[in-house]
């Protein structure tokens, strides 16, 4: 057998050859594979979901949110009704008390019914200060629109600008809130 020549061959060439040949071998493996049309139809169903999921627990989580919001909204309200419950019984005992103060007022010659009228009074002011039942001290102090309600204005030169002359019925407050205004006379200057 004759001898063939053997052409002179490089590094590269091999290469180059070996690549060639591998493709020849197994096209598929060295062309990146095309996705079949199930998978992408597939992998956009994945997105769609994955995104619905997410759009979900957001809204999940805004609603637990919400939910516990009230439920505290719910609680401080159900407490403030336990809290202030008795404002209005105790606003219906406040006119006895007015009764109670005019008879004092009163002059009478008995001693004793004044003394006796004074000892009830006191023990029932006692009895709504231990339940939380302030008086408002009105006489002489600005006027205040949310604690007085204003009946008359006076001229009195040597008061400041809406002071209060004077308290007609004396006003309360029930565990630091408003349980009744105070009716007052207020002071103008004279000329204004």
């Amino acid at each position: 057998m004759p001898e063939q020549e053997v052409p002179n061959t490089t590094a590269e060439d091999v290469a180059s050859l070996s690549a060639e040949a591998q493709t020849a071998l197994h096209p598929d493996e060295t062309q990146p594979p095309s996705a079949p049309p199930e998978a992408e139809a597939l992998a956009a169903e994945r997105d769609r979901l994955a995104q619905e999921k997410a759009e979900l627990q957001d809204r999940l989580l805004r609603l637990a949110a919400e939910f516990d919001n009230f439920r505290k909204r719910s609680e401080r309200e159900r407490l403030e009704a336990i809290e202030y419950a008795a404002a209005g019984a105790l606003a219906a005992l406040l006119p006895v008390l007015d009764d109670l103060e005019r008879a004092l007022k009163t002059p009478t010659s008995d001693a004793d019914y004044a003394r006796g009228v004074e000892l009830i009074y006191q023990r029932f002011s006692d009895a709504l200060r231990k339940l939380g039942v302030e008086p408002l001290e009105a006489e002489g102090k600005p006027f205040d629109p949310s604690l007085h309600h204003a009946i008359e204005r006076v001229e009195d030169a040597g008061v400041e600008q809406d002071t209060v002359a004077a308290e007609l019925q004396r006003g309360y407050t029930y565990k630091g809130r408003l349980l009744r205004e105070a009716l007052v006379r207020v002071a103008v200057k004279s000329g204004s």
